[in-house]
């Protein structure tokens, strides 16, 4: 077997799998990782304390539990699950904007915390995708030899 010529944290980068080393990749993931954990936070605490839409609670609380899912994919750089929370959060983006628009005052605040909160994990995945795919370009790019001029 022939081994790589990448480094071993360039050929996790590279390859999307492992914790990538640049820091600015770590700031997006840690970003992701947060406003997720809000908006799970956000939904419980909405829907069975601060204003939920039946007295003592209600079961909309359960719209916290798909956002559980992708937990696990964040905190382990599973770049395919950066991709298709970025996708899934614009649901939440549209629930955020309507009850906005519709709920009175105390929900209507929740509303636009959800909204500022689905624009951060979308901002952050996004540009977690980005930057994890420049630097394995650049990783491969360094790790290709230069053609050799006769």
């Amino acid at each position: 077997m022939a081994s790589s010529p990448l480094s071993p944290g360039a050929h996790r980068a590279a390859s999307g799998t492992g914790a990538p080393a640049a820091p600015d990749v770590s700031a997006t993931r840690w970003l992701a990782v947060g406003s997720l954990l809000g908006l799970i936070v956000l939904s419980l605490a909405w829907e069975l304390w601060l204003s939920p839409l039946r007295p003592g609670g209600s079961w909309l609380a359960l719209k916290a539990l798909p956002l559980a899912f992708p937990l696990a994919g964040l905190l382990k750089h599973r770049m395919y699950t950066y991709r298709w929370v970025s996708l899934v959060v614009w649901l939440y983006f549209t629930e955020g904007v309507v009850r906005a628009w519709s709920d009175p005052a105390p929900g209507r605040w929740l509303a636009l915390v959800e909204v500022a909160l689905c624009l951060a994990l979308f901002a952050a995945c996004a540009l977690h995708v980005r930057l994890r795919q420049k630097h394995a370009r650049a990783a491969a790019a360094a790790a290709t030899p230069a053609p050799s001029t006769p």
